[in-house]
C-alpha cells in the first residue's frame, strides 16, 4: 500500500490570496478553516518568527479537520545561533510553547538553516542529538533544510540517516536539492511556480510532479509544500497536485 501524500502551501496569511484563493468577503479569522479544506497540510511560517502559545495551537487544531497536519518551522532563535550544538535550552523553550495541543495534527518540524551557514559536521551532529523523539509521549519528527552548497557532502545525509531525520528537498530553486532518503518520511519544497501559469506550473510539469510524489510514496510518507516562486499561484498548484493524486 502506498503511504500518504500530504500537499499544501507555506502559511495561510497572504494578502494577494484574498479574492484569488480565498473567496471575496471571507473573514480573515476563517482563512485557516478554508485552507485546511483545500489542502491536506500546511507548513507554518509563524513559528519561525515568534513564539506561539498553547491557546494558539489549540485554536488551530480546532479549526482544521481530522487527518489534517501542520508542519512547523523551528524558530529562528534556534536555527540562526552561531553554535547549533549549544541550543538545547532554546529548543526546549520552543517545544514547551504548546505543540502538544496539536496532538496527531502535528507533523514534522522543519529546522531551516540560513543560506550562509556552511556544513559543520561536529556542530550539526551536536544539534541533531538535542532533538528529542517525543514530547511527553507525543512523537516528534524532524527535518533539516540546508541551503548552503557545502551540505552536498556525503556526511550530511549520513548524519541524518543515523537519526531518521529527513532532508528538506528544495526543488526548482537557487538552493541545492539534496535528494537523499534519510527518514521514514520525505519533505519537499516546490519553489518554481511562475507568473503567467494559472496553475503555477505547466500541466505536463504537474503531471511529472504527481508521478514523482507517487514514486516516493511507495516507500515513505510524503509532505510536499508549494512555496516561494510566484506565490499568488501556489494554492492553485497545490490543489492541481491534489487532484492528480486523488
Amino acid at each position: 500500500m502506498p503511504h500518504p501524500i500530504r500537499i499544501g502551501v507555506g502559511g495561510w496569511t497572504f494578502e494577494p490570496w484574498r479574492g484569488t484563493f480565498f473567496p471575496e468577503g471571507l473573514r480573515q479569522a476563517d482563512e485557516l478553516r478554508h485552507a485546511s479544506r483545500a489542502f491536506t497540510a500546511i507548513e507554518v511560517n509563524g513559528t519561525f518568527y515568534r513564539t506561539q502559545t498553547p491557546a494558539t495551537f489549540r485554536n488551530w487544531s480546532r479549526q482544521v479537520p481530522e487527518g489534517f497536519v501542520f508542519t512547523l518551522k523551528g524558530p529562528r532563535y534556534v536555527s540562526t545561533r552561531r553554535k547549533l550544538a549549544e541550543t538545547g535550552e532554546s529548543i526546549r523553550r520552543f517545544l514547551d510553547s504548546g505543540l502538544e495541543e496539536l496532538g496527531p495534527k502535528l507533523g514534522p518540524i522543519n529546522w531551516q538553516l540560513p543560506p550562509t551557514r556552511a556544513f559543520d559536521c561536529s556542530d550539526l551532529a551536536g544539534f541533531l542529538d538535542l532533538l528529542p523523539d517525543d514530547l511527553n509521549g507525543l512523537p516528534l519528527r524532524h527535518a533539516i533544510e540546508a541551503r548552503h552548497e557545502s551540505f552536498r557532502a556525503p556526511a550530511f545525509p549520513a548524519l541524518l540517516a543515523d537519526r531518521q531525520i529527513a532532508v528538506v528537498r528544495g526543488t526548482d530553486s537557487e538552493y541545492p536539492e539534496i535528494d537523499a532518503d534519510t527518514a521514514p518520511f520525505a519533505y519537499l519544497h516546490l519553489m518554481g511556480t511562475r507568473e503567467g501559469e494559472p496553475l503555477g506550473y505547466p500541466k505536463d510539469e504537474l503531471d511529472r510532479w504527481a508521478t514523482r510524489l507517487r514514486r516516493i510514496a511507495k516507500s515513505r510518507e510524503v509532505f510536499a509544500f508549494v512555496i516561494s516562486g510566484h506565490k499568488v499561484a501556489n494554492p492553485a498548484a497545490a490543489q492541481a497536485l491534489l487532484q492528480r493524486l486523488a
